[in-house]
């Protein structure tokens, strides 16, 4: 007897929104959330359930190949979240605002940010920075833009901050991060992300603040969870952050099966019959025979 397909249960889930992530906190639920920028993996993934996909500007690193995030532009953000949004139906898709398409001026920032929606197929955007971001996410959050705040380290001030640096590791570090919080709450954001912070501050802020906090390197005491997926999958490998669970090797298994394809062709073991399209032997006769009788003029 055969095995009957089996149909994924989570292909009917309703569609997660900020009301979803808020509710979440309220019912002490952990949000979960990963980064994509594919169309292959953003489909495994809503398949999988995730509550919400990042299109992380850390594409600049891990498939881009750039050393930082500060390089990536606009296009190269649109061009990714375009191909996220049509593999996940489901989860909140979420933009990462790049380095400089928001620090100029609210026009830039708030014309940006709606690029990713109109363009970019995106329910929300993310942008890094403390008070000193307050403005520019009252004005896009005005024009009915859902704002993901990011404090602690943010790696697109990495030069300002000295490096992939823990953040509020001080007690008056601490303090600004708390205030910053407290100000992204104000000026509307619906959920933020808190990256490289002590988990006792992470958990504090946490509960001071109403919106769900996402922490990415803060414990586990904030509402939920954030990692780059080709960390998670050790799909990159120049460094893995300490505070990465590898759930697979995937860069290793990638150059087993690459040694093993080139060896299979220098040895002439691929492709076999069984890869291969024929013609029956009638026709092939008939080829020949057609093929004897032409002349090269």
């Amino acid at each position: 007897m055969s095995t009957p397909a089996v149909v994924p249960v989570l292909s009917t889930r309703k569609k997660v929104t900020t009301l979803t992530f808020r509710q979440k906190k309220e019912r002490g639920e952990p949000i979960t959330m990963l980064t994509a920028y594919d169309y292959p993996t953003a489909l495994a993934m809503d398949q999988a359930g995730v509550d919400s996909i990042l299109v992380g500007d850390s594409l600049g690193m891990v498939v881009l190949g750039y050393e930082n995030t500060l390089p990536v532009t606009m296009e190269e953000m649109l061009h990714h979240a375009r191909a996220v949004s049509r593999g996940a139906k489901n989860a909140l898709l979420v933009g990462d605002m790049p380095f400089m398409s928001y620090q100029i001026s609210l026009e830039d920032a708030l014309r940006n940010a709606g690029r990713f929606l109109q363009q970019g197929g995106m329910d929300a955007v993310k942008l890094e920075g403390g008070r000193e971001r307050a403005d520019a996410i009252r004005a896009i959050v005005g024009a009915g833009i859902p704002v993901m705040g990011h404090l602690g380290l943010t790696p697109q001030s990495i030069h300002q901050l000295g490096g992939f640096r823990a953040q509020g590791k001080t007690a008056s570090a601490a303090k600004r991060l708390l205030e910053d919080a407290l100000l992204l709450e104000e000026a509307g954001c619906f959920s933020m992300v808190l990256e490289s912070v002590p988990a006792r501050l992470a958990e504090h802020i946490s509960k001071q603040v109403s919106i769900p906090t996402i922490g990415i390197g803060a414990g586990a005491g904030t509402d939920g969870q954030v990692l780059v997926t080709h960390d998670l999958l050790g799909l990159f490998d120049r460094f893995t952050p300490k505070f990465v669970k590898k759930y697979a090797s995937l860069h290793a298994e990638m150059q087993k099966a690459f040694t093993a394809y080139i060896a299979d062709v220098q040895e002439k073991q691929f492709p076999a019959e069984m890869h291969t399209v024929e013609m029956s032997d009638e026709e092939w006769a008939a080829f020949l025979g057609e093929g004897k009788s032409l002349k090269v003029v």
